[in-house]
């Protein structure tokens, strides 16, 4: 992959080992800098990653470093190699594994985010050809999911560190961690205790063997299992469940805004009928679509179904976590829309009532495992739904939804 700058590699400590294995690997130019010239090179050289070499690095130069670093545009990779303590939010961190193979991972690591940047580019240079189309700019973890795996004694407190910042789902065995992957989007895995070193290693293989997660963050809690696989964001981080929770926060991060770009880029491709946060229609496009389908199915027959998730207005994120659930799973036929009123409607093609509600108690099965923002608050929604009846209109056929979810809640 081509670099759009050079790369700015911060010190305190001399020229640190990972330099001369980059430059080994021809990745040019490579300047080098102390942290107190560090944030006037940020600015001069405009570089297209920062590597931070941790031994003797003093936590408030960093951290004004990364604060620097944080709003730049395009996104700006910060890699920490050899992290002592807790890291700001963006900066990822590298923690050399083998001494024989010290800075093997360093490589894909640096790829994988500079991969990111390059679509961050993308993405804003068809932003100017699609003005209608906007880039969100809350935080992605507002948008992420993480998949927790364990069953040992810190899982609790895991959940809740990670619950505090992002929504968790979890999974007490290999077999169920399986599951969620393949049927919603996750942004990363924390793998805690209550799995022996063989069942670690041989998850690891097949996440290494399958394209999909090759660049999806994987956190290990304990020093069990030597990361050697080919995943270019396994970490290995120790500690108390909150500060494994903070390092692996600009991971889980990066991957996050890396889903966000790639659903803008389709929002853009459909010329801004997409939303960009779900992947779901927008209002707009929805109206249409639903108004053509009612018409079409009333003129030439068929069924058509419509349901509509409610969430918890106290938790706003769980919207778009069970829109984004229904996206992906939902069938080719079907679409649907998150509405301002924080539930999301899917309209269900050529299918009657009773088939409705088996593929909305599926869907909605799917969302019943994802905890957001704290411990407990979960995306399970209320499900009602409604069929077309012959005397309908798009706007009547709404109507009875809504107000079959007014009847259910009394």
């Amino acid at each position: 992959m081509s670099q759009q700058g050079p790369l700015l590699v911060v010190s305190n400590a001399g020229r640190p080992s990972f330099a001369s294995a980059l430059g080994e690997a021809q990745l040019f130019p490579l300047i080098e800098v102390g942290f107190a010239d560090a944030a006037r090179a940020v600015a001069q050289v405009q570089p297209s990653a920062v590597l931070a070499d941790m031994r003797g690095a003093d936590a408030v130069q960093f951290a004004d470093l990364a604060e620097q670093i944080a709003p730049r545009q395009p996104y700006l990779p910060l890699i920490a190699v050899g992290p002592k303590h807790a890291l700001p939010d963006n900066a990822i961190p590298f923690s050399p594994p083998l001494p024989s193979r010290k800075f093997d991972r360093l490589l894909p690591r640096l790829r994988a985010a500079l991969r990111v940047r390059a679509l961050h580019l993308a993405v804003l240079r068809r932003l100017g050809e699609q003005p209608a189309t906007r880039l969100p700019d809350s935080d992605p973890v507002q948008d992420a999911t993480v998949l927790l795996i364990g069953r040992g004694g810190t899982y609790p407190a895991l959940s809740v560190a990670l619950g505090q910042r992002l929504g968790v789902v979890g999974a007490f065995s290999i077999e169920a961690a399986g599951k969620h992957l393949n049927s919603r989007d996750i942004d990363g895995i924390v793998l805690g205790e209550g799995f022996t070193a063989r069942v670690v290693d041989a998850f690891l293989t097949v996440l290494s063997e399958d394209s999909r997660f090759r660049h999806l963050p994987v956190v290990l809690t304990s020093d069990q299992v030597v990361p050697t696989h080919e995943l270019s964001n396994l970490e290995t981080i120790l500690g108390e469940p909150a500060e494994v929770a903070c390092n692996a926060l600009p991971l889980i991060r990066q991957h996050a805004f890396e889903a966000r770009l790639a659903r803008t880029l389709q929002a853009i491709d459909a010329e801004g009928r997409l939303d960009p946060q779900t992947g779901l229609l927008a209002k707009a496009a929805f109206d249409r679509d639903f108004a053509d389908a009612v018409r079409q199915t009333l003129s030439d027959g068929g069924g058509l179904s419509v349901a509509r998730f409610t969430f918890d207005a106290a938790h706003p994120r769980a919207q778009y976590d069970g829109a984004r659930i229904i996206s992906r799973l939902m069938r080719k036929m079907d679409f649907g829309a998150a509405l301002n009123d924080g539930s999301v409607i899917v309209v269900f093609a050529d299918t009657d009532l009773r088939n409705a509600h088996g593929i909305a108690r599926r869907l909605s099965a799917v969302m019943r495992h994802t905890e957001n923002g704290r411990r407990g608050a979960r995306s399970e929604p209320a499900v009602t739904v409604a069929t077309l009846l012959p005397q309908d209109t798009p706007k009547s056929l709404l109507a009875r939804l809504y107000d079959n979810t007014q009847r259910a809640a009394s």
